[in-house]
C-alpha cells in the first residue's frame, strides 16, 4: 500500500476510535508496513492534526504501549465558532411566549450539533471519563456529540420509569426555577458503580436539574467529573445552585417588550485559561 493511501486509511480508523489505545503492531500487520514506517505516517498525522486544531496522537512506549487520537478544538477556533453562535442566538425571531429563546433549529442540526461536541469534549480531554450522562430530552443529541469524540458511552436519565429498563433508582429533587418537586429515575444496568461522569445539558438557569442528577450519580457512588451546557441563563432573581461547570454561551437579557436578545460567550474561555 503506499503511503498516501495507507495514511487516508490511518486518519479514518483513529476519527472512528478516538481515545482507543491501539499497539503499533496492530497497524504493521493489517497495513503490512514496517514499524518504522508506520512510525512515520504517525508523525505526520500527528502534525496535520495538531495544524488544523483537530487534536492529536498520544502515544506512549513500552510492552502496553501504543498510540490513541485524543480528539481536540483549538481554542481559537472554539472561540471563533461561540462568537459565532451568539450571534446567531441573538436573532429576535427566537424569542419564545413567557421569554423563552428558541434553540432547537441548532439542536437539530447534526453539523451545529457535533461543532458543539467537539468544543465540550475539548474542555474535558484531559480528564477520565468513563461516560456521558444526560437528562431527557433536548440535551441527548448534545450528550452523544460529546460522547463520540470521548469515546464513551452516554446513560440517559428519565423523568419516569420505563418497563423495559428494568429496576431503577429514583429520587426527588427541587427544581431551581419553579421551586417544584420533580422525579428523576436511571436503570440500575445503565450505570456501574464509581464511573466517573460527565454532565451534559442543553440550557442551565438556577442549576436544579444538573443538581438532581448530582444527587442521582450520589447513589451509584459515581465521580462527577466534569458539568458541560450550551447556554446558561443570566438571571439575578434565581440564584445559582451549581458552581462547576463550563458554558459556551450565557443569555443575560430577554426582553419580549422591546424585542431585544442579549448573549455574551460562556465561560468556556475563562475555564480553559485556567488549565
Amino acid at each position: 500500500m503506499k503511503r498516501s493511501n495507507r495514511i487516508v486509511a490511518l486518519t479514518d480508523y483513529f476519527i472512528e476510535n478516538p481515545r482507543e489505545q491501539i499497539q503499533l503492531p496492530y497497524f504493521t500487520k493489517i497495513y503490512q508496513a514496517s514499524k518504522s514506517s508506520i512510525s512515520e505516517d504517525l508523525d505526520i498525522i500527528d502534525y496535520m492534526f495538531k495544524h488544523e486544531g483537530l487534536g492529536y496522537l498520544q502515544r506512549s512506549a513500552g510492552a502496553a504501549g501504543g498510540v490513541k487520537y485524543i480528539p481536540y478544538n483549538s481554542k481559537e477556533k472554539s472561540i471563533r465558532y461561540i462568537t459565532e453562535l451568539c450571534h446567531k442566538l441573538e436573532d429576535t425571531s427566537r424569542i419564545l411566549p413567557g421569554g423563552y429563546l428558541y434553540m432547537s433549529d441548532i439542536l437539530g442540526d447534526p453539523k451545529q450539533v457535533r461543532q458543539i461536541g467537539r468544543i465540550l469534549a475539548s474542555a474535558f480531554s484531559h480528564l477520565d471519563i468513563d461516560v456521558v450522562v444526560t437528562v431527557a430530552t433536548k440535551g441527548i443529541p448534545l450528550a452523544y456529540a460529546v460522547a463520540s469524540f470521548l469515546g464513551v458511552p452516554v446513560v440517559i436519565v428519565r423523568r419516569d420509569p420505563k418497563v423495559t429498563e428494568g429496576s431503577s433508582v429514583s429520587i426527588n429533587y427541587v427544581s431551581g426555577s419553579s421551586r417544584k418537586i420533580q422525579t428523576m429515575v436511571l436503570p440500575k444496568r445503565s450505570l456501574q458503580e464509581g464511573s466517573n461522569v460527565c454532565i451534559i445539558d442543553d440550557f442551565m438557569k438556577a442549576g436544579g436539574t444538573i443538581t438532581g442528577m448530582k444527587s442521582l450519580l450520589e447513589e451509584f457512588n459515581a465521580n462527577v467529573k466534569a458539568i458541560g451546557v450550551l447556554a446558561e441563563a443570566d438571571d439575578e432573581e434565581d440564584e445559582r445552585v451549581v458552581r462547576e461547570y463550563t458554558s459556551l454561551v450565557k443569555i443575560t437579557n430577554v426582553d419580549m417588550m422591546q424585542n431585544y436578545i442579549e448573549v455574551h460567550p460562556g465561560n468556556f474561555e475563562s475555564n480553559c485559561s485556567k488549565k
